[in-house]
């Protein structure tokens, strides 16, 4: 019996402790934190460095009301953030999580408008499927329906444009008329919407949960980036799970070389030591803002004290121990790995991500690239065959959120080569008892 309840009755162990990419559950079973827990804990669990820095905290204050005290800590982080964020995103919002920080984006960005005499100016693009945040405001620009179509009543949904799924589609990813292709759904949009009614364009650098670490095709962040220049547009990147470093960048668009107006950043941010997220913004629009009366918005623990010093010791971390070079060249021999086992298995389609944010999707048929049927609910029951072997990994349904299958595989940064090959091997012993499960495939392993 428990009083507590989340999404669902899927029963789980209990946690007893964590160290590094590993956790024990009170029964002391091991497991390997093949999904950072939800890519949160880039530099893996109880850093010692981390905990002393939240120690010493704790000894001067746990709680400073923002309103009320300027604190060092938040002062400190802040200054850390703007060095690493592109040129001209020079300042920081406070926040305890990626919805929290997704949201900021949205009414930073409706106030600007105001301020430049836009009143006009509010509806908020983004790509489906896609996932933003679990707020009403977050949602409304989410595209995954399952989360989204039970609350249609009580939010204002927001224009849409397909994600860039070139694998699906049948195009090569790597010309750049594919991301020409997709990116000019965008300008059809802003024009079928009228754009003086286009407030912002929201995307992920890289796909998270709702596309399974979509990367781009070529030439696509950079069109995109265009195209909200020459229509007045803002481009938010939502950087909650790519930032950080995991994809072999401290910001998931580095690698495309693109500057956004706003960016909302939180999980590995604060690396699952403290709730802690941001927004980043471009010096003009705070200026602009703060100018008409300051911005109207704010959370009870932005900028906490602690959650501040926890997140200063979590990019000293980063920096001190090359976590993002890490990130880059392991991330380099999981897509090897995970290769290696689309050659051995079949039901996997398709391997895709950047760094460390790799993710495989099962497919009844490559050729066709039809999902396997829904009712094998295969992104929960793998999930499940994993955790048997002592692996944690994250899944979602690719299409929409009704169907099609794909596997986070997202271990924190601090993995090394010998890590890898454990990961690899229980994902290869999960693989295969779940195909000895579907007849099509029993036996072809």
């Amino acid at each position: 019996m428990t009083n507590l309840f989340y999404q669902t009755k899927s029963p789980r162990p209990t946690l007893d402790r964590a160290e590094g990419i590993y956790m024990w559950d009170t029964d002391g079973k091991r497991y390997i934190d093949g999904s950072s827990g939800a890519m949160v804990s880039n530099i893996g669990h109880s850093n010692p460095a981390v905990l002393d820095a939240m120690r010493a905290q704790m000894d001067k204050s746990t709680f400073g009301y923002r309103l009320h005290f300027q604190t060092d800590s938040s002062e400190q982080l802040a200054a850390k953030t703007a060095a690493l964020a592109p040129d001209g995103l020079n300042k920081v919002f406070f926040v305890s999580g990626g919805s929290e920080a997704v949201e900021s984006t949205l009414k930073l960005a409706r106030q600007f408008a105001l301020t430049q005499g836009q009143p006009q100016r509010f509806k908020v693009i983004s790509r489906y499927p896609s996932y933003h945040g679990c707020t009403l405001g977050a949602l409304a620009i989410t595209g995954y329906a399952p989360m989204t179509a039970p609350f249609d009543p009580m939010m204002m949904r927001m224009p849409k444009v397909p994600a860039p799924r070139a694998y699906l589609d049948g195009l090569d990813p790597t010309d750049p008329a594919t991301g020409l292709h997709y990116a000019n759904m965008l300008e059809a949009k802003i024009l079928e919407e009228g754009p003086d009614t286009v407030l912002a364009f929201i995307v992920e650098p890289v796909g998270g949960a709702s596309t399974g670490a979509l990367v781009p095709p070529a030439g696509y962040m950079q069109r995109i980036r265009e195209i909200c220049t020459e229509y007045g547009v803002l481009l938010i990147h939502d950087e909650v799970m790519t930032g950080g470093g995991r994809t072999g960048r401290f910001f998931g668009a580095g690698h495309w070389g693109v500057t956004p107006d706003l960016i909302s950043i939180s999980k590995g941010f604060g690396g699952g030591y403290v709730p802690l997220g941001a927004m980043i913004a471009r010096d003009d629009i705070v200026d602009a803002v703060m100018g008409a009366g300051g911005f109207i918005h704010g959370f009870t623990y932005a900028g906490n004290p602690l959650a501040c010093a926890a997140g200063c010791a979590v990019l000293d971390q980063i920096a001190e121990h090359d976590l993002i070079g890490n990130a880059a060249r392991m991330g380099d021999a999981l897509a090897d790995r995970l290769r290696g086992l689309m050659q051995r298995y079949p039901l996997i389609g398709d391997v895709r991500g950047k760094g460390l944010l790799m993710a495989f999707e099962l497919m009844a048929d490559r050729a066709t690239k039809a999902p396997l049927p829904a009712h094998l609910n295969a992104h929960a029951r793998l999930v499940d065959i994993a955790y048997d072997n002592g692996l944690i990994i994250y899944s979602r349904r690719t299409r929409g959120g009704t169907s099609g299958d794909h596997f986070l595989v997202c271990p924190p940064m601090i993995v090394d080569a010998a890590q890898l090959d454990d990961l690899t091997d229980r994902l290869d012993r999960s693989l295969a008892s779940y195909m000895a499960e579907i007849p099509q495939f029993s036996g072809a392993a």
